[in-house]
């Protein structure tokens, strides 16, 4: 792209949308402003349900109370390394600790899962002893019967609780506060994991930190006690836990581990501490061989009535029973005055059987009865282990390098927090990216030994769903390469090096461990043209051109055979059938996935010239000509950009044979199909996707010749056909839970000119948020920016911690992979991207408000930057931003600066404007 004063068509397109909301209201002082029409110049479209002042009000993040808390989960663990929750009255739930999830959405049975709770005990001459938790939520108890025996988990649930509980979540960090009349203390828990952009070692550590702050806000001395348990995370295999040993670390806490052999998969540990105190400690709890009561039962005894023992841990002679430690902190506190405890849990399981995607190793064993307990034979090492198996060896190990290394990952966590809540958004748009971070965190990512990245779709309660860090749906994900570039980088390798055959065939689902994949089915037109796509985004975020040229010539043989599959006479569309997100085939060109094909066409084109490939360049762009051409000429019509379904005259002619033989003798299905055509199509439909590939082209810097005003008509067409204020009316035979009823939402797809097949495409009549994020972040690069946020603010309002969980949009699956399309936010409101490869910043907020400050997260380094009327100034808090240009739009100008600069901690850059 050309860096001089004359702007470029796209970044014109930036300058206007900007200007169109720059020029609706005056920038004044420091306070919000709110646009008083649809920032296209249009009138504001009658579909936004929200005032100006609801849309772009600036505040602080929800506080959930009450029945609001009943879902609350938010993940704090390591990316690829499992995760505990923290709920919304203040505990821990959903020990998915152990390379699988496992959550309480799981029917009861006799036997306790896993436990972690702290129990406050005031003395004096009226004792109280007290669960720090809130209230447990009513609605969890039967639980539609899945818990059969009334909700116990842990085994600790029927202790006294405190009375109140409020929460607040600014992701990684999560917030309970608790009180009780009757008690003396308030306690505020604080509960995060470490999250440093770019420093995936320790965004990495298998960890859970609980901050637990005890105020006395009383006008007298008051003593306590305060104790925090874990049942044994690590018991091997068996039912009576008798492979678990407990050790004593002196004066710190209790490492859990096993005698298992080493390369067994329920081989591993775990580790309880405090930091910065020295606790009594009860290394192993009373072990019953009868019921298993027995232990909680006793060490409430003790607790209530401030005798608490000690013991070393493990012996000979008590080997049977619910196993688990304790740590107990004695103190007084003044009036006024306030403590606090950091309680840290570790846990390492370095041996992983789960295999999808290849072929099992032979001699792989495993015993159904028991869960986790495979290995295999003679003590050979597991199919794979965890990366965070390669850095520590044990979560001892994990557990001192948190210790030593606390007030530096606390420091730098809390950077990072402050940094993102600084920008100047609306605090659903802020909790709409910061919620879907917690993604990464959770059971749906995992990390191989050398690495790399491995994910979901998402997960079900007790295992992953839909395997092979499917392209077509990670297409939409936009945290991981931003946040942790170098981490998404392995992707395209695990797509193009060991997921791709020699013809150029993807199979969009790798294998785990990595290695050959079977190419027997579909390869799925979206995710492999948007990978291409991609190939061109990390390029330019990570300005690596040794990584492009190496990753030239497999980017080249995956396109040539989307072309040669499904474009195959070179008419710039994909007529052939062609697998998708959706799982089915379209059949004909569409909207959707042609406008991905014109991007990666566009895209190689570019990379092309940059790896001196001259020829190819100019095949690929002609190429891209035609289908732009194709696509405004053919697909649009007048509105937005649809489906030509066509099944005659193609290369594959199998549906037009199979309709040839259909005749009065047949089954309905097939008298169907011969009426309408293919089944699970769209037709004449308005589809949410439709112009995704523009709006990922918009959003990774790639340039297209598709008709702007064209792709602008076709967004707006999304907002008033699909987005819905109320679906009560909406009528869906799918998968309704993800919005229904009174509850707003951008419909997948409508037919607002008629039209609808008796079959429709599936999942046509739901709702994704992975879809509604890419819709609204399109929506607002273009200058749809009341209508971008009115998506987001509506879905947000889903998940309202009554009845779904703010921290985990689930699709197919809990924290489901698409919903991570949230990250975009940041970037089409702030106008921001950042090109490593030609040193360049754009840089045009959408939110006319200034000064307006935004965080910031490239390759090299993360921070925020800050425009007022006069300057820019950009602040890195770790790393560093190299730069030559500054393409800034405001109002009506855009200009193209040159600013040589290299900013660094300590070292903020400005520059007058």
């Amino acid at each position: 792209m050309p860096l001089d004063d004359k702007s470029t068509r796209r970044e014109f397109i930036i300058a206007t949308s900007t200007a169109a909301l720059g020029a609706a209201v005056p920038v004044t002082g420091t306070d919000p402003v709110s646009p008083l029409a649809n920032d296209s110049g249009n009138p504001a479209s009658e579909q936004i349900p929200y005032s100006p002042e609801e849309l772009f009000q600036r505040g602080s993040q929800r506080i959930f109370s009450g029945v609001r808390a009943t879902q609350i989960a938010m993940p704090l663990g390591g990316i690829g390394a499992g995760c505990i929750c923290l709920n919304g009255y203040g505990g821990l739930q959903d020990f998915s600790i152990g390379n699988r999830p496992t959550t309480t959405a799981l029917p009861d049975g006799f036997t306790s899962s896993n436990a972690a709770f702290a129990v406050l005990h005031i003395k004096g001459t009226s004792p109280i002893t007290k669960l720090v938790e809130g209230p447990f939520p009513l609605l969890k108890i039967y639980d539609q019967g899945l818990q059969g025996e009334g909700y116990r988990r842990g085994g600790f649930e029927g202790f006294p609780r405190f009375d109140e509980c409020t929460f607040q979540g600014e992701y990684p960090f999560g917030e309970a506060k608790i009180s009780d009349l009757s008690v003396p203390l308030r306690i505020t828990v604080t509960a995060w994991n470490p999250f440093i952009p770019l420093d995936d070692k320790n965004s990495g550590i298998p960890c859970a930190i609980l901050e637990y702050t005890l105020h006395n806000p009383t006008t007298r001395n008051v003593e306590y006690e305060f104790s925090y348990h874990l049942s044994h995370l690590a018991p091997g295999c068996g039912s009576d836990g008798s492979k678990s040993r407990n050790t004593v670390i002196p004066g710190r806490g209790v490492f859990l581990h096993n005698v298992e052999n080493p390369n067994a998969e329920a081989y591993g540990s775990a580790c309880l501490m405090v930091i910065g105190d020295k606790p009594r400690i009860k290394g192993m709890w009373l072990r019953s061989p009868d019921w298993e009561f027995d232990s909680l039962s006793e060490l409430w005894r003790e607790l209530s009535t401030g005798t608490f023992s000690t013991n070393e841990g493990s012996n000979d002679i008590d080997t049977g029973g619910r196993n688990g430690a304790s740590i107990l902190l004695e103190g007084a506190l003044a009036p006024g005055v306030s403590r606090t405890y950091p309680i840290l849990i570790t846990w390492h399981f370095p041996n992983c059987y789960l295999q999808v995607g290849g072929d099992a190793p032979a001699g792989t064993s495993s015993d159904e009865e028991t869960p986790g307990c495979r290995s295999l034979g003679e003590g050979a090492p597991p199919p794979w282990r965890p990366y965070y198996a390669s850095v520590w060896k044990d979560a001892r190990e994990v557990a001192f390098h948190v210790s030593e290394n606390y007030s530096s990952l606390r420091s730098r966590t809390v950077a990072f927090k402050e940094a993102l809540f600084s920008s100047t958004l609306p605090p659903y748009i802020l909790d709409a990216v910061s919620a879907n971070l917690a993604i990464l965190k959770s059971p749906t990512v995992l990390r191989l030994e050398n690495g790399d990245l491995w994910g979901w779709e998402g997960c079900f309660p007790d295992g992953g769903c839909c395997h092979g860090s499917c392209t077509h749906v990670w297409n939409y994900a936009q945290a991981f390469p931003h946040l942790y570039p170098k981490l998404e980088r392995t992707l395209r390798e695990l797509e193009l090096v060991r997921s791709m055959d020699e013809s150029g065939h993807v199979t969009f689902r790798s294998a785990l461990p990595e290695g050959p994949v079977k190419h027997d089915f579909h390869a799925a037109a979206d995710g492999q043209l948007g990978g291409i796509m991609k190939v061109f985004r990390d390029w330019q975020i990570s300005g690596d051109s040794d990584w492009l040229k190496k990753m030239y010539p497999l980017a080249k043989r995956s396109l040539d055979y989307c072309i040669r599959t499904w474009d195959p006479d070179h008419r710039g569309g994909l007529f052939e059938p062609h697998h998708n997100t959706y799982d089915i085939e379209f059949w004909g060109p569409d909207g959707m996935c042609t406008s991905i094909y014109l991007g990666a066409l566009s895209a190689f084109a570019t990379m092309a010239r940059a790896c001196g490939q001259a020829a190819d360049a100019e095949f690929y762009e002609e190429l891209s000509r035609r289908c732009a051409h194709f696509m405004d000429e053919q697909l649009f019509n007048g509105e937005y950009y649809q489906q030509k379904v066509q099944y005659m005259g193609l290369r594959n002619d199998s549906f037009a044979r199979m309709v040839a033989e259909v005749d009065e003798h047949s089954s309905e299905m097939l008298k169907l199909l011969k009426e309408e055509g293919p089944k699970y199509q769209y037709g004449s439909g308005c589809m949410s996707d439709g112009v995704i590939g523009a709006g990922m082209a918009r959003t990774y810097g790639i340039d297209t010749s598709l008709a702007h005003e064209h792709v602008r008509k076709n967004l707006q067409a999304i907002f008033d056909h699909n987005f819905r204020t109320d679906l009560a009316q909406h009528a869906n035979a799918q998968r309704p839970g993800y919005a229904m009823g009174h509850e707003p939402g951008l419909l997948v797809c409508t037919w607002p000119k008629g039209g609808k097949p008796t079959l429709p495409f599936v999942y046509s009549d739901e709702v994704w948020t992975g879809i509604e994020y890419q819709v609204a972040s399109h929506l607002i690069a273009e200058g749809f920016v009341r209508e971008g946020l009115t998506i987001v603010k509506a879905l947000r309002s889903r998940y309202d911690g009554r009845v779904r969980n703010p921290w985990n949009e689930y699709e197919c699956g809990n924290y489901y992979a698409r919903a991570m399309a949230s990250y975009a936010l940041l970037g089409a409101l702030a106008g921001f991207r950042y090109s490593a490869a030609q040193k360049t910043l754009w840089f045009g907020p959408a939110v006319p408000v200034r000064p307006f400050t935004t965080f910031f997260s490239t390759a090299f380094g993360f921070g925020t930057i800050a425009l007022d009327r006069r300057s820019l100034h950009i602040q890195v808090i770790e790393g560093e931003l190299s730069l030559e240009k500054l393409v800034l739009a405001e109002g009506e100008k855009i200009r193209t600066l040159d600013w040589k600069t290299t900013v660094r901690p300590g070292s903020p850059g400005s520059l007058n404007i």
